[in-house]
């Protein structure tokens, strides 16, 4: 059955009781956000599926939260669509109950998420679906990644958005200190303890904490949470008073808790009660396709925050460049690579001149492992074929090249390709020479 708007469509519902709808999200007068809302309150279990081709994280995560089953950027192919509509009727009928979704408050402007790309895309799914319940959550990947974040945007689009959010470093704090952060203590019960102390869990009873690097939590920490987790009890450092509270607990880690498990270095049975919900954030390496979404965002954010000139955007060979860099310290490394070209760039567009210039901090390392794997490449590929004068014939071939380029790009003038390549004017001459 098509209908042709959203209104239609509910009309629809009571006359044919489809299993699925695919709606668009881009719709005159009732977007497919606002159908969706309409559709799951009159009918709770049938499934939508939410097709557009300009997608946003909020609009990702809302479209999970207000129960659709998928969320599909255009182009897709039709293979992929009914893939996609296969698995929903089949998940409608195996509900057994009725999941009913709540419209909270979009989350505020500011830092966010950014990307499309299919990993990203996931990411949104895996928030949308977490964000309502007051499970606990575990977000894994590599430094740099976003994992706090990720954490902000479960919280904004939960039922206690409206009440505390906490972020606690396991790492940065020493044991005794930290645990005397998390559950507080007694008057008396060290050394210094002059008076009592409310700890953190107590202060944010109905809220939320985010403890990042758990992995680093010491054991003895490891243990009061547990019991945290299981009943919400604990007690105050030197007490002996059972203080009970509501807290929701997001933890992320960089480390592999799984292993850590293995070597005794984590507690398994608290592996298990973090590791309700686990959302694994990839890589920048692995979504290569979202550098450009997030450059454009790092520069409208910088021209807000710096004091100088505006920066109108990023030179085509400079993006080519940093998206094909394989990013080791990910969206944090990315940004802080933009903040300082930003910072040294005296022209209306970025280049990597301006971030590989004196100061420009980590861009010079960031290129030369790009022509260094570049290099290594060409090396393997010579090895391949081998052949006598190998070394030197592969160097000669490397000299020839740069030279060959930069007269190019200085249109035949020696001076300034000597200078390009640097070089003396007589030994660009001699090189010349040697080619022709």
């Amino acid at each position: 059955m098509t209908a042709t708007s959203g209104d239609q469509a509910l009309a629809c519902l009571n006359d044919f009781r489809p299993d699925l709808v695919v709606a668009d999200v881009q719709m005159p007068e009732m977007d497919g956000l606002a159908l969706l809302e309409a559709i799951k309150e009159q009918a709770p279990d049938l499934q939508v599926i939410l097709i557009t081709a300009y997608s946003t994280t909020d609009k990702a995560i809302e479209a999970m939260k207000l129960g659709a089953y998928d969320y599909l950027l255009k182009p897709f192919d039709n293979a992929s669509l009914l893939a996609r509509i296969r698995e929903a009727i089949r998940a409608r009928e195996m509900m057994a109950d009725v999941v009913s979704f709540d419209n909270w408050e979009e989350m505020p402007t500011g830092e966010r998420i950014i990307g499309k790309s299919p990993e990203m895309l996931a990411v949104y799914k895996q928030i949308g679906k977490a964000a309502p319940s007051d499970a606990t959550v575990l977000i894994q990947g590599e430094s740099g990644t976003g994992k706090e974040l990720v954490a902000l945007a479960i919280y904004h689009h939960s039922r206690r958005a409206d009440k505390p959010f906490l972020d606690i470093n396991c790492a940065a704090l020493p044991e005794q200190l930290l645990e005397s952060e998390l559950f507080g203590y007694e008057q008396g019960a060290f050394t210094g303890a002059d008076f009592k102390r409310i700890g953190k869990f107590e202060q944010l009873n109905g809220g939320t904490i985010f403890l990042d690097e758990i992995g680093d939590m010491p054991l003895a920490t490891q243990t009061k949470l547990l019991r945290i987790l299981q009943d919400g009890s604990f007690q105050r450092l030197g007490g002996t008073e059972t203080v009970t509270v509501d807290v929701r607990i997001i933890a992320a880690t960089n480390q592999n808790l799984a292993a850590m498990v293995a070597t005794g270095a984590f507690r398994e049975d608290l592996y298990y009660r973090i590791n309700v919900v686990a959302i694994g954030l990839p890589p920048l390496r692995e979504r290569q396709g979202d550098i450009k979404e997030l450059i454009t965002h790092f520069i409208r954010k910088y021209n807000r925050l710096l004091h100088k000139k505006e920066i109108k955007g990023i030179h085509a060979d400079t993006l080519r460049q940093l998206e094909t860099y394989s990013w080791p310290g990910n969206v944090r490394e990315l940004e802080n690579v933009i903040q300082k070209g930003m910072v040294l760039c005296a022209c209306d567009y970025l280049s990597i001149d301006c971030m590989s210039g004196p100061g420009a901090g980590s861009m010079p390392t960031a290129f030369c492992q790009n022509i260094d794997e570049a290099v290594e490449r060409v090396a393997s590929m010579a090895f391949e074929r081998g052949g006598p004068g190998l070394l030197t014939g592969l160097v000669s071939r490397i000299e020839q090249e740069l030279i060959d380029q930069a007269m190019e790009k200085t249109h035949g003038n020696q001076v300034r390709a000597a200078k390009l390549l640097g070089i003396s004017r007589n030994t660009l001459r001699k090189k010349l020479a040697e080619y022709s």
